[in-house]
């Protein structure tokens, strides 16, 4: 068989297949893929990815007891983009003195979060979702924000449970992330973000045919383009930060998608197109970032690679964890020449 120009052969001489085998299983493979694609990652009738709705969106008003010291239980898992910036946020605004952190790990094998010891009586996240009322048919997700006191899930979107988070009582030294004043500026940039960016890299990676592909990793570098641009004339004013001096919801949500960029979503989602190094107020921003208290233990690339390379079977069917880049070279404050 020749494959790119190179003759390959085995050990008794020539192993080329019949043509009529390799159309087959090509055809077998990509209706497989299809079906496979259809449980993982739903899309619409143009193939592109849809994220589907979770079961406790809506925000919550702040609890009466939520300065109460284990009052509440954060849960995250390690690999997930969405419970990293909840993780964030729980770290910079240092409220691990009212909520518990719980991290889940993920049971490939059954498509789903499992508890390392028993929680409230379960073994996997859906079992607190369903004792939570939540519908079978709606995936359990981190992050969740669980209420010991009401015995229930109050919010597991994470675009809304940073906002609650931001609002949580907490000590005099801890940042606010959403000040009132630069509200407009950070929910611009949170916009842009979520279906560009966050959802982007997701679309490429799930896109079902090469139109959904093109269109949404255009999208993905033109928002990437938009905020190191942005990032620049933010430097020649002096401030180091999306929407001004201080990092915000803005940066957070940012921060997520750019720390894996080069780790997980160039290699295995084909968003390879211009590396963070081309990129370099954003190499700045994010070497800024991770350098903030608490971000560095937010961050767990072993468990990103394993996990997205290990369980993402439709998209990496041989389950290898190729190398990658080390976390220490893509956080200095320099891009290494």
């Amino acid at each position: 068989m020749v494959v790119c120009g190179v003759a390959v052969a085995g050990q008794s001489g020539s192993m080329r297949p019949p043509a009529a085998l390799i159309r087959t299983a090509r055809g077998l493979w990509h209706c497989q893929w299809q079906q496979l694609m259809g449980g993982l990652a739903p899309a619409d009738a143009a193939g592109r990815y849809q994220r589907p709705v979770g079961a406790f969106t809506a925000l919550p008003p702040l609890p009466a007891n939520a300065a109460k010291a284990g009052s509440h239980v954060l849960i995250v898992g390690r690999s997930c983009p969405w419970a990293h910036r909840a993780w964030l946020v729980h770290s910079l605004r240092q409220l691990g003195g009212s909520i518990e952190l719980l991290v889940v790990e993920p049971d490939p094998a059954a498509g789903r979060w499992r508890f390392v010891e028993p929680f409230e009586g379960c073994r996997t996240l859906a079992e607190l979702y369903r004792r939570s009322g939540g519908d079978r048919r709606q995936p359990a997700t981190v992050p969740a924000l669980w209420s010991r006191q009401e015995q229930r899930i109050l919010v597991n979107e994470s675009a809304r449970l940073i906002e609650l988070l931001d609002l949580w009582p907490s000590g005099p030294e801890a940042p606010r992330l959403a000040p009132p004043e630069r509200l407009p500026a950070i929910d611009h940039w949170r916009q842009r973000f979520q279906g560009d960016v966050n959802d982007g890299v997701y679309r490429c990676g799930f896109a079902r045919n090469q139109a959904a592909y093109d269109e949404a990793e255009s999208a993905l570098f033109a928002a990437l383009q938009e905020a190191e641009q942005a990032l620049q004339e933010q430097e020649q004013r002096g401030e180091a930060w999306l929407c001004g001096p201080e990092p915000s919801l803005a940066d957070v949500v940012l921060f997520p998608t750019l720390i894996r960029l080069e780790m997980v979503y160039a290699p295995l989602f084909g968003c390879s197109r211009l590396p963070l190094s081309q990129l370099p107020a954003l190499w700045r921003w994010r070497a800024r970032f991770f350098g903030l208290e608490g971000v560095g233990r937010t961050c767990c690339p072993e468990a990103w690679r394993s996990d997205y390379f290990g369980a993402l079977f439709p998209l990496h069917p041989s389950g290898i964890v190729p190398a990658g880049p080390d976390l220490a070279r893509l956080v200095a404050s320099e891009v290494a020449r």
